[in-house]
Order: structure tokens, then sequence, then C-alpha cells
């Protein structure tokens, strides 16, 4: 847990179910500077993932706000990040990295467009060379750049790296980042069209955007490159595309640091409010927490918190130095985000609804960071598309990743199990490419990566000694995501799965609250349902309506007569 103790700054403890739309887009904007200015990080923090840079991305406060969040993974994690490398050969971008450093000036990434998503590598828009500089032009509405936050509405200048071809005598020299001022203060730059888009559903709001460019002037040093002279069409385009998109990959392990906590804090909310919430009975009351179906879903999303959170930081080193080999560092990246965020998916909306009404509402944070969490499964990659990938090239044998021994667990067991399967069924159909494989095998995709990323976590915690209960409640619950398996091949039936359930809730729940504070996370959690008299005291500041007004006798009458 962070020791900089934000969450005891005045911004952020202000309640934004409280506010306009536009006044959480302004706050959050707020929170980020505050963010950024309190971790002060360095170009070389950036580029080279520090462990100041992990700090930043995995500190709790993340969790709060989502649209706080989204700006600082666009302007540090994706603009400081892809501008950092070059600095060396290019002197001249030192002042505007060192505005994105303080936030005086904010960073966004435009690079996937309207008609094309996830399909990057064959965008449109274009950035045409002239004796002058470049032309950067939207050629039709399908090439509309979609959709960061571009809108000038909240008074402060933004700048966007633009993924464009680039064209050079009437060539197609590859698509290329330009440094393209978007607003200052209080308007757009001539020619760039910002159209901000509603917001997304029962979110934290942010003000995202349709951007445009009507033929733009840039100047020569507007391209991000160490040479700026090199317009030579790359040998291997499709290479050089990923290579200008680099920190995409390292996105992609970042995102999903605030969901771990969310768990964390989901865990936490949803424990505490079983606790003394109760229910009366002819002899005492009897707290919700005392029936199976509130231990479960509790006793689950805290063991999947907890794993998940000693899990993280181990990939992340394993990523960012145990391997160089990219390939390998992105399989881990992929493997995670799967992981993490179909957990959360799993976790979240169970506990909310176990909190009844409750459980629907912003304050009580649940029902709001569920449907925040249904954006990370596109950004820095579609979670579906990114495990597709994966799978086809680990069934193809063209790289490896670390995978525990079958001996390590029936979750080992389990991935390794699918892997063998459908390294058969290619085996048969001979061609990856083909009709059956694209039925058979791609859909077993994110099953797979998803088992191989529990198999890692389930041996991670039990390196560190996570407690035995935890690990078993975790096991129980990948066990429930493919209890045919575990019944065909290692001999549990469904009434054995029950029972293994069963001891593993009896032997963690006595320990719960033991649990619950493990979490770390209590500083965080502003839900006032944790307990009755934080219930109390949110309702006190609650708008209030009272009156004098009489009903006359003839009302009565009139609506007795309508009964």
């Amino acid at each position: 847990m962070s020791s900089n103790r934000l969450y005891e700054h005045a911004i952020f403890k202000i309640r934004n179910e409280h506010l306009s739309k536009d006044e959480s887009v302004s706050l959050a904007y707020q929170r980020a500077k505050l963010v950024v200015r309190t971790y002060r990080l360095t170009a070389a923090d950036v580029e080279h993932c520090s462990p100041k840079f992990w700090s930043m991305m995995t500190d709790p406060i993340c969790s709060l706000d989502i649209a706080m969040f989204t700006i600082l993974a666009a302007h540090v994690g994706l603009t400081i990040g892809t501008l950092s490398r070059h600095l060396k050969t290019r002197p001249d971008l030192r002042p505007l990295v060192d505005r994105l450093l303080r936030f005086d000036t904010v960073g966004i990434y435009l690079l996937t467009e309207r008609g094309h998503g996830l399909d990057a590598f064959n965008i449109e828009t274009t950035a045409t060379k002239t004796k002058d500089g470049f032309i950067l032009h939207t050629p039709r509405e399908e090439a509309t750049k979609f959709m960061p936050a571009s809108t000038p509405s909240f008074g402060i200048p933004k700048v966007a790296l633009v993924n464009a071809k680039l064209i050079v005598d009437s060539q197609d020299r590859g698509a290329r980042f330009f440094i393209v001022p978007i607003c200052n203060e209080h308007e757009m730059y001539r020619g760039v069209i910002s159209t901000r888009l509603p917001t997304r559903s029962g979110t934290n709001p942010l003000d995202f955007s349709i951007t445009q460019f009507n033929n733009v002037q840039l100047p020569p040093t507007a391209l991000v490159a160490s040479d700026i002279t090199d317009f030579a069409p790359p040998k291997r385009p499709l290479e050089a595309w990923w290579d200008e998109v680099w920190r995409i990959q390292l996105g992609t392990m970042a995102v999903p640091a605030p969901w771990i906590n969310a768990l964390k804090a989901t865990a936490f909310i949803g424990g505490r409010y079983s606790m003394h919430r109760s229910i009366i009975g002819k002899v005492s009351n009897t707290p919700i927490i005392s029936f199976r179906t509130q231990q479960w879903p509790v006793l689950n999303a805290t063991a999947v918190a907890m794993v998940m959170d000693n899990w993280f930081p181990r990939s992340i080193k394993f990523a960012m130095t145990d391997t160089t080999d990219d390939r390998v560092r992105h399989a881990m990246s992929v493997i995670v985000k799967a992981t993490v965020c179909r957990h959360f998916q799993r976790c979240v909306p169970e506990m909310a609804e176990r909190c009844g009404a409750q459980g629907t509402f912003e304050h009580n944070y649940m029902a709001k960071i569920e449907n925040d969490g249904k954006g990370v499964i596109i950004a820095e990659g579609d979670i579906l598309t990114l495990c597709i990938r994966l799978f086809s090239e680990l069934l193809l044998g063209r790289y490896t990743v670390p995978m525990p021994s079958a001996s390590n667990s029936l979750l080992a067991q389990h991935a390794l199990g699918l892997m063998e399967e459908n390294t058969e069924i290619l085996r048969s159909l001979g061609d990856h490419r083909s009709e059956s494989f694209n039925s058979l095998v791609l859909p077993q995709s994110q099953v797979v990566i998803e088992a191989i990323g529990h198999a890692m976590a389930y041996a991670a915690a039990g390196e560190a000694k996570i407690p035995q209960p935890i690990l078993d409640i975790y096991e129980c619950s990948v066990i429930r995501q493919d209890p045919a398996w575990y019944s065909e091949n290692v001999g549990l039936n469904r009434m054995a799965q029950r029972r293994r359930e069963d001891a593993a809730v009896k032997a963690a729940l006595p320990n719960l609250n033991a649990y619950l504070d493990a979490l770390r996370i209590e500083d965080y959690v502003s839900a006032p349902i944790v307990s009755d008299e934080g219930w109390k005291n949110y309702v006190i500041s609650l708008p209030r309506h009272t009156g004098n007004a009489t009903v006359e006798p003839q009302q009565i009458q009139h609506t007795q007569a309508m009964l």
C-alpha cells in the first residue's frame, strides 16, 4: 500500500455522486494532476518502467476514480512513454516532455479509428510530407480518432500523439506518430475538431471524444522519431508498426492494476456490510454473513483479491527483468490482464448483488466500479482479441511461457491439460487457418489463457505462503469455472466439488476479519454501508425535503372516492 496518504487529501474526500458530470470530469483532471505532481516521475522512470512508475500505477488511489486513472494511463504510460525513448537524440522534445511531467499539458494518444477499431494497423489518417513539414488530414468519417478525451472544456492545454500514415511522393511509408497540439486552455487549434461523446453508462465521466483533422499544418519536428529525416518505407511493415506502438504492450500490463485494488475494496465493503447487517429472529438478530449464500461471495472476492495482489508484482518483475523476449513479455501482460479482469467481472457483480438494494447505488462503489471495469476490457487491447493471438502463437510453438508443473496444483493440471487437448486438435487439423480451427480452437482461447493465469497465480500464492484456507477458496473458485473438466480428468464429481468448497469455506470463515484487514484497503474505502454509523452519517449529508403543506378535507374525500 502507498505511503503518500493521498486518500487524506481534500480532493479525494469529494464525493462524485454529489457533482454534475462536468464537475466530475474537472475533478478527475485535478486529481490526475495531484497524483503526477506527488510522484514526480522522470522521463527515465517512465521509459524504463521503474519501481517508482509501478508504484504510481498500482497506488490504490487509482481505483477511487477510474476517469482519473484513464487520464494517467494515456498521459504517462502512452504519451510520455512514447516520447521518452527519443530524448537522447531529440533534445528539442525535452521542453514538451517536461511540461507533460509537470502536468502543465495533458497528453493524449490517438491511435484507433472509428471505422477500424482494433484493426489499428490499417488506419486511414494521413500525414503528407511537404517542403515545410506535413499536412495531417482525416480523409473520411470512418478515419476519425476514437475515443480519447480531446475537448478544450476543462481549462488545460492538450497535445496528442497521432498515429497516421506517412505519405511521401504519393507513397505510403508506414504508420508513424506525430506530435499535434490539440487545444489551449480555451479552444481547439485551427483544423482540429473534437466532438464530445455522451457519457459511458454508469461510470465516472470523462470528456471522451471523436477527433478529426482538416489539413492541419505540422512542422518537420512533429514526427516522433530519433531521425526526423528518415522517411524510408519499413522492410517489415507490421513489425515496424508494433515498434511504433511499443507502449501499448506495457500498458496491457499496467491497466489491470486498479482492478486488483477495486477487488480488494469490493471484498472489504461486502464483508463488513455482511457482518453488521442482520435479520431479526425470534430469539436474536442474525448477521447475514451466517448464511452460506453470503459467505461464498465475500470469501471468494477476498481470496481472489489476495491472490491477485500477490501475483501482480511478481508478474511485473518477470516481464520487466526476468525475460528479454518481447514476445514473452507481451504474453505475460495478456495473461495478467485476462486473468485479473475476468476475475473482477465475476466477483464484483456477485458481491454487489448480495448487498441488496445498497449494492446498486453509486455511493457504495460496487455498481459504478463494475461499469467502469467494462472499459478496461478494451483498453490497451481487447482481451478476447489479445487471447486469440497469444493462444494461437502458443499452440504453434512460436515461444513458450513459464508454466507451473502439473504436480504443483489441480489448476496447473487444468491449464496443461487444456493446452494439450487443443494442441492435439490442431495437430489433427493440420492448418491453423482452417475453418475447423476457427470453429473448434479459437473459441477456447480466452478460457485457456485464463487457466494459465490461474495456475501461475496459485503457484505464486503458494510460494508466498498465502494462508491455506485462502488458497483453497481460490482453487474452488477456479474449479467452478470449468467443473466438467475436473470431473472428467481428476475424478472430482459434482458432490466432491461441493464438499471441497464446503470444507474451504468452513476453514476460512473464522479468519474473515483478519483477511479483510490484511487487504490493507480500508483507508481507501468510503462506501457508507461498511458500518451502521457510517451509513447514518452519510444520510445526514444528503438533500432532505420537508414542508408545511396540509391536506384539505376535500382532497381526502376526493381520494377516497377514487379508491
